[in-house]
């Protein structure tokens, strides 16, 4: 099989490094980083192949998700009291706001 020359730039440490470890290993610095190279690209595969069903699940429900008529508009008049509180303590949780800082609908 024919060699292909790839040439990388990298500054002194890591190159040093490098040639630590490829010795380390018993190897040339060129067939360590084949060897790196080539176990990264197939630990990335693995996990392309691992998670293809479930990409194909999410690409397939945002697709039917973008089909749907638009949510009417809910304004904090259409809610409960209850409903009102509810969604101050989910908006207090996300942006970590004290939720007795707040006024029934309206942020202090």
């Amino acid at each position: 099989m024919a060699k292909t020359r790839i040439s990388i730039s990298l500054d002194e440490e890591h190159a040093e490094r490098i040639r630590q470890h490829a010795e380390r290993a018993g190897m040339d610095v060129s067939a360590y980083l084949v060897n790196a190279a080539t176990r990264q690209m197939a630990e990335v595969e693995a996990a392309e192949a691992q998670f293809a069903r479930i990409d194909s699940e999410i690409a397939a429900a945002n697709a039917a998700a973008d089909s749907l008529p638009a949510l009417p508009e809910v304004t904090p008049d259409d809610l409960t009291e209850e409903e009102r509180r509810e969604v101050e303590e989910a908006m207090a949780l996300v942006y970590g706001t004290d939720p007795s800082a707040t006024q029934s609908g309206h942020a202090a």
